[in-house]
Order: C-alpha cells, then structure tokens, then sequence
C-alpha cells in the first residue's frame, strides 16, 4: 500500500535572496510550484515538517498532496537544494501532476534475493551500478521503486536498463532516445575484479605464446 504525504504550505509575495533568508531565520522554506498550465505559484514551508517527510525514501517518487493556504493539489517533488555544510533545506520546488500527462520522475532501484544467485555463491560480489532510474509514466502508474531481481545471476552476469522489469504503464525515456545507451545496473564478479582477473590470464597466455 503506498503511503500518503500531505504538506502544508502558505503562499507568499516576497521574493528575492533577502526575503527568503529572513523566511529562513523564522524555521520556514521558500519554495515554488508550478506545471499543469497554471502560474508559478511561491510557497514556504516548515522546515521540521519537510525534515520528516525527507526521511522516507518514497517521499521521493510520490504523488503528494501539497496544500497551499488550505487549497490541495497533487504534485511530485521535482528539485531540493540543500545547504552545503549545515543540516538545512534552502529551497524547495514541486511540479503540479495531471491524471491524464505523463510524469518523468526519478524512482530508487530495489535489489532482491541478492544472497540466492547463483554467482554469490560461488563467492562473487554484487555490483550496483545505479541505485535509481528514471521512468516515465501517468501520475497513477507512478512506481515508489523498480524492483530488480537479481537471483539467477551468474558470475560474470550484467543486467542492463533494457533487462527490468517495469511495471504495468511505465517506460524508462533513456532507451527511448534516438541516442539510447542501454546501461548496466547491476553485474556479479569476482571478488578481485574479474574482468581484471579474466585480462590477466589473457595477457599471461598471450606472453607464454610469444615465448
């Protein structure tokens, strides 16, 4: 069952670097909304309340209820800047959601049964080359993760972008593109590298030749 975030939110007229760090000072965000045809609206938040909410990951890859100055809209958590040193959200923005647009939104990448592959077994080491994906799909078909099963792998297997299994409406817009580069997201290996180990033996038997 997903969860459900609501946020609440009040809108405001002051802008600038100035107005939103005297909104700082009095434990609040600046943020902004905007999407769906409609004007950018300028939005600030608590900072506790957006605190707790980062805390669990699918805060991330939600639709979320946002209400603004008591008024409810759906949208998505598009861009979080962060202090660079101190514990503190600077800005927030969210993007209104349609029931009938597709949405792009980054999702986390979930690896099962990691321990039963055959490859592990075998004493091999389980790389994560991404630990999320975009995706592509209508606001209802939003995934909170993209589950990869990693269970039959062998030593020396990969599973490329192409390789999962998406969910029911969703589509991953990189091996869309004209351009499309089908990456690796995860790959079993020996536990010394074996493409390096493979290479060596290869040179090894290469120089034993020449001999």
């Amino acid at each position: 069952m997903k969860e459900l975030f609501e946020i609440e939110a009040r809108s405001r007229g002051d802008m600038g670097k100035g107005a939103s760090r005297r909104l700082r000072r009095t434990g609040q965000v600046p943020g902004i909304v905007y999407g769906a045809h409609k004007e950018p609206a300028m939005i600030s938040l608590t900072h506790s309340e957006m605190l707790l909410h980062l805390e669990h990951e699918s805060f991330y890859s939600h639709v979320l209820n946002l209400k603004v100055d008591g008024k409810g809209e759906q949208v998505i958590l598009k861009d979080l800047q962060r202090h660079p040193a101190k514990p503190f959200i600077m800005h927030v923005d969210f993007q209104r959601v349609s029931a009938k647009e597709k949405i792009r939104l980054n999702v986390p990448l979930h690896f099962a049964n990691e321990e039963n592959a055959p490859g592990v077994k075998m004493g091999g080491v389980v790389s994560h080359h991404l630990t999320d994906i975009e995706v592509s799909c209508l606001p209802a078909d939003l995934p909170e993760f993209v589950e990869v099963d990693v269970g039959a792998m062998e030593m020396g297997d990969i599973i490329l972008m192409s390789g999962i299994k998406l969910p029911k409406g969703v589509e991953l817009p990189a091996l869309a593109a004209e351009d499309a580069n089908d990456e690796p997201v995860v790959s079993v290996h020996g536990a010394g590298g074996g493409d390096a180990d493979e290479d060596g033996e290869e040179a090894g038997e290469a120089e034993d030749a020449a001999e």
